[in-house]
């Protein structure tokens, strides 16, 4: 699907969130140009290689990560120095013709170089210019990932009862603010459709961080619960991420949200005598006692394989899934049909597709 095959969207960002957004738009058909810092050996994520990584230097000479193509499929890459005012004046001449920048850079640094909100604007009126700050426009203070995942309370909240807080194991926090930056440059577009005017736009990885706090939120907000660290457990459903062994020493994850499927479950388990329970009538009831009823229903699941028990719950339309790994998610046809490849180097490339039903 080529919706926007008539865009041009540059790229002056690097890492994860911005490069997603881009990544996004080219997806869709839009060209995306690039432009990388040739001071520096490109974006920093081409260095970023798993021990085993044995990846061979592109064209321009600059080694290419696995991290790095999770983000930057069918982009033109260009290397230039924007301080270097041969090479800015070609950063000009793209950009005097382009729809849409995408940037990461601090304040400072995009004024001092000429590519902030203003300077672009004198040479291309209607541009609309996405900014992605690491906490917000006047605290240029260095933010990865991780570093918000902790000042946003995500880190707190995450990890086992009594452990030490962990960080996720995807770049989240980036891929939730390229999500919000993605979703207000559409809105932008569709106002340029309607007015004719450009836009500066931006938010935050802390920001984004914050507003996806979701339900954690307000149960601080209204409720005035601070959030724990309780493994993959629900603080306000049971049973919700108990994790259960089968039969044959397989995991899998319950997320009975509703009655219906709580009744479900025991239904499914011919173990009328949980839902039968005092302790497990309602949903805040089974939370209050929800270790009781994991050391019950852990036996109870311990009887069947982990196919068979899939195939049983799915009968009764209780939620359940196996925790897979990666070579395993990859097996599933749904996310085969997901996988991206270009050449690269005389060999394919693979990333993972952002995927939409149009019709």
């Amino acid at each position: 699907m080529k919706v926007f095959k008539n865009l041009k969207v540059v790229e002056l960002a690097s890492v994860l969130a911005g490069p997603a957004v881009g990544m996004f738009f080219a997806e869709l058909g839009a060209e995306v140009i690039k432009i990388e810092n040739s001071t520096t050996g490109g974006d920093v994520t081409r260095s970023w290689k798993l021990p085993n990584e044995q990846t061979p230097l592109n064209t321009e000479g600059y080694a290419d990560s696995a991290y790095f193509h999770s983000v930057n499929y069918h982009k033109k890459h260009l290397f230039y120095d924007l301080q270097n005012e041969t090479d800015k004046a070609k950063t000009y001449e793209i950009l005097r013709g382009c729809d849409v920048v995408i940037a990461n850079f601090r304040k400072s640094s995009a004024i001092k170089m000429g590519m902030d909100y203003e300077s672009l604007k004198k040479i291309n009126p209607s541009i609309i210019y996405a900014q992605l700050y690491g906490f917000d426009e006047e605290d240029e203070t260095p933010a990865f990932d991780v570093v918000l995942q902790a000042e946003a309370g995500f880190m707190y909240m995450n990890g086992e009862k009594g452990g030490q807080p962990v960080k996720m194991p995807v770049a989240l926090i980036d891929i939730l603010a390229a999500h919000q930056l993605k979703e207000a440059i559409l809105i932008a577009l569709l106002e340029k459709v309607q007015t004719g005017k450009g836009a500066f736009i931006s938010t935050s990885l802390y920001e984004s961080a914050v507003a996806s706090l979701a339900n954690q939120a307000t149960n601080w907000l209204i409720a005035h619960h601070v959030p724990q660290r309780m493994g993959s457990e629900h603080p306000n459903i049971a049973p919700y991420g108990d994790i259960f062994l089968t039969a044959d020493d397989k995991e899998v994850v319950l997320a009975c949200g509703t009655q219906r499927q709580w009744l479900g479950l025991c239904q499914a388990l011919e173990a009328s005598y949980l839902s039968e329970d005092a302790r497990f009538k309602s949903n805040q009831e089974r939370v209050i006692h929800r270790q009781e009823l994991f050391q019950m229903l852990k036996q109870e699941i311990k009887k069947y394989s982990r196919d068979t028990l899939l195939a049983l719950l799915k009968k009764y339309s209780v939620p359940v899934g196996a925790i897979r790994a990666m070579p395993e998610v990859f097996q599933n046809p749904v996310a085969q049909n997901m996988i991206l490849e270009e050449g690269e180097n005389g060999k394919k490339v693979k990333t993972v597709a952002f995927k939409i039903i149009h019709s």
